[in-house]
């Protein structure tokens, strides 16, 4: 089997630390964190590369321990606690031993809140594990997990991705209940990943929250721009063909080292497999990519009403807005008063279409931003 992908520039997925650029000094602190017991708090805006240092992270420490687990799971799709449950459940079983039939047989003994039930995939011929969770036992079933992880003793690292949806549950308490559980669990240890700073922030740093002071806190910043350009290279060069140091930066500028993207456009440009000596073929690539989403983009526009839209247009064409009711911001793009934009602004951030940074208001989806400012 060709475990090697065609094309080094990754936009999903992790293969090896052969096609992930640097975050030597990230991957290294999260690593003592965990072997030293301290679970960890990960937070950094979507595609900023939290998912690849993760499953970078956990490919290094199996390097180094061959009988750690490692087990990832994105709770993005969650709506309240019993779905949390589900999917902790359903990514944890059989992971632990490494063979769900051996796993099915101490379900006696330790699983009275829910049943597992096998299957196996049509194409793989893998096995599948799936558990269904009645609201009324998820408590129950959630301590049946964690007394599963810890009688095991193994040691554990579980990677709990998106994990400020717990916060938007409609029915609180999922906080206080891992935070009780997961604080008498000495084998198992966490990195929590979130890309709504404010509301990781509310559960890590806020007193009032079960979770305060309970994890070392980290954020991402962008790849450094010289390592990157030499992972890109290096590449390029591996391939007989290579790119400038002038086209480099020209991405890295355009999408200020944001990872996705830069790698989006690498990508792009691996696959003409020729020299990359021009910046033209830079804004060619992506006016190319803005032209494939142009319906996506209008479909997305038509949920939105017309203040909303022009206010997501005026944040394209500024980049980063500071003052957002400010009066010259208002009347340079000609929006309603202060309240309304308030309003709209509002509804922006809770779809996520906008994104409050350090430094200001921007589109959070950057060739979504590129294609409004045209």
């Amino acid at each position: 089997m060709d475990n090697q992908p065609h094309n080094p520039f990754l936009i999903a997925g992790y293969y090896s630390p052969d096609y992930f650029c640097d975050r030597e000094m990230e991957t290294a602190k999260i690593i003592s964190a965990l072997e030293n017991d301290r679970n960890i708090s990960l937070m950094s805006p979507r595609r900023f590369g939290k998912t690849g240092l993760i499953h970078h992270v956990f490919y290094k420490i199996a390097e180094k321990d061959k009988n750690a687990v490692c087990i990832y799971f994105d709770i993005y799709s969650t709506q309240n606690q019993n779905d949390f449950v589900k999917i902790f459940a359903e990514s944890v079983l059989g992971k632990v031993e490494g063979n769900l039939e051996k796993t099915m047989k101490q379900f006696a003994s330790f699983f009275k809140g829910f049943r597992p039930v096998i299957s196996y995939d049509s194409l793989s011929g893998q096995p599948e594990i799936s558990v269904k969770i009645e609201q009324e036992t998820s408590e129950k079933s959630l301590q049946e997990v964690f007394s599963y992880l810890k009688q095991s003793n193994k040691r554990c690292y579980i990677a709990i991705d998106e994990f400020q949806q717990v916060s938007e549950y409609q029915v609180k308490g999922t906080e206080a209940l891992l935070r009780s559980h997961i604080q008498f669990l000495p084998n198992v240890k966490f990195i929590f990943s979130g890309s709504r700073q404010h509301l990781m922030s509310e559960i890590f740093l806020s007193a009032k929250r079960p979770f305060y002071q309970s994890t070392q806190t980290m954020s991402l910043d962008a790849v450094n721009r010289d390592r990157y350009f030499e992972f890109a290279n290096s590449h390029f060069q591996k391939n007989n063909f290579s790119i400038t140091l002038e086209c480099f930066e020209a991405i890295y500028s355009q999408f200020e080292g944001h990872t996705w993207y830069v790698q989006a456009i690498l990508n792009r440009l691996f696959e003409y497999r020729r020299e990359i000596n021009n910046t033209d073929i830079i804004f060619y690539v992506i006016r190319q990519l803005l032209e494939e989403n142009t319906y996506s983009y209008q479909e997305l526009l038509n949920a939105y009403s017309d203040v909303q839209v022009n206010l997501l247009r005026a944040i394209a064409k500024e980049k980063i807005v500071t003052q957002i009711n400010s009066g010259d911001f208002i009347s340079k793009y000609r929006l309603k008063n202060s309240s309304s934009v308030s309003r709209a602004l509002n509804k922006l951030l809770d779809n996520e279409l906008i994104y409050k940074s350090e430094r200001g208001y921007m589109v959070y989806d950057r060739f979504f931003g590129l294609w409004l400012q045209r």
